[in-house]
């Protein structure tokens, strides 16, 4: 009688993750996050900070669906959050444009992070509305983010 061996050999890794592995496009998002910011040109502005509520999205391309259940395997929240609180307070800024833009650069600088969507709204300069800049920096095509 003839005996058959059957080897099971384990799916090649690509890129640290088996190949059945299901992914998802990932953003973290930060909405509302209301900081008292050193920022503006007029003089009460100078003397006094305002009040501005920052939005972020981070693009983190394709992750796992499940990526595991331990915060070494993803971005810490609190550490995005410490940044935006950092860079927002750091020292007088005169122009939302360039508080936008240094968020920006830094969020983008995190590991893992292909796209930065940065809005900061300054909440009481009018009475009638908020005035916000908004700023897109990397990868948000979903094709480009695998």
């Amino acid at each position: 009688m003839n005996s058959a061996v059957l080897t099971l050999e384990r799916p090649t890794a690509v890129r640290g993750r088996r190949p059945s592995q299901a992914l998802g496009r990932q953003v973290l998002s930060f909405s509302g996050l209301r900081i008292e910011a050193p920022i503006g040109i007029l003089a009460h502005e100078k003397t006094a900070p305002q009040a501005i509520r920052v939005d972020v999205e981070l693009n983190q391309g394709l992750k796992p669906l499940q990526p595991g259940d331990h915060i070494e395997q993803v971005l810490d929240y609190r550490l995005v959050r410490q940044i935006i609180l950092d860079e927002s307070t750091a020292g007088h800024v005169n122009l939302l444009e360039n508080l936008v833009g240094q968020l920006a650069q830094r969020l983008g600088r995190l590991p893992g992070i292909l796209g930065v969507r940065v809005k900061v709204a300054k909440l009481h300069i009018f009475d009638d509305c908020e005035v916000a800049i908004r700023m897109e920096t990397g990868v948000w095509d979903s094709r480009a983010a695998s």
